[in-house]
């Protein structure tokens, strides 16, 4: 997706090794086999559907601040689908498992959830425009690229099937790689400075994917 020579390009590469971490994991390796713990994926879709609240709401912080009305509009059409489209995703999922709103609305955000969202809302909120899409970027590009992995060597009749197709398809690519343009266009002209302020960023967020999967394997919950 990344073009040779771009900002994204060498993001990808310096967390090439972390993206086959996440890739390996014990989450999505099951995830892939169908042998997931409906108890895990329950943990999972409850906390994503948190998660997306907040990356919704952090994309439209990208849409405010964006220098271009292309961006603009790419970024808020990002932060409805976030919180329509992709709920409705999710929404299925809880009612599969029981998930009432009210329910839903009383479990409290896990550890990693929490850090994630409220390092992402911070992050567009406080830092340059460019380091904000930097943040962002891991969240839409990993889940790609783990959904086409999975995609191909899912089992046949994988109760997460609508989980796979979701994030293999055609329409989240495109959303991927307008993402992906979006923030080699904020990098070409920022400074030196800034294009490593955007790196460490991207490697945090990528840090934070991990987390949050993990975290829902294992039941990561607050100790108090």
């Amino acid at each position: 997706m990344a073009s040779q020579g771009t900002f994204s390009a060498d993001a990808w590469a310096r967390n090439a090794a972390a993206y086959e971490t996440i890739r390996g994991m014990p989450f999505n390796a099951e995830l892939a086999e169908g042998t997931l713990s409906r108890e895990r994926f329950r943990r999972y879709i409850l906390q994503d559907a948190h998660y997306l609240i907040g990356f919704g709401r952090a994309l439209a912080l990208a849409a405010a601040r964006a220098p271009h009305p292309d961006r603009i509009v790419q970024f808020a059409k990002g932060a409805e689908t976030a919180i329509v489209v992709e709920r409705a995703l999710h929404g299925g999922f809880l009612r599969d498992y029981g998930i009432t709103p009210e329910s839903f609305s009383a479990t409290p955000l896990s550890p990693p959830c929490d850090h994630y969202v409220s390092w992402l809302l911070a992050t567009c909120y406080g830092q340059a425009h460019e380091v904000a899409l930097a943040a962002l970027l891991p969240c839409f590009w990993i889940y790609a690229e783990v959904g086409r992995d999975i995609h191909g060597r899912a089992v046949p009749d994988n109760p997460y099937r609508a989980w796979i197709d979701t994030y293999a398809g055609e329409e989240f690519a495109a959303a991927v790689t307008a993402m992906i343009e979006a923030t080699d266009e904020a990098a070409a002209i920022a400074s030196p400075t800034a294009v490593e302020a955007m790196h460490r960023a991207f490697t945090h967020a990528t840090r934070l994917e991990y987390l949050f999967w993990d975290g829902a394997y294992r039941g990561s919950n607050w100790p108090l």
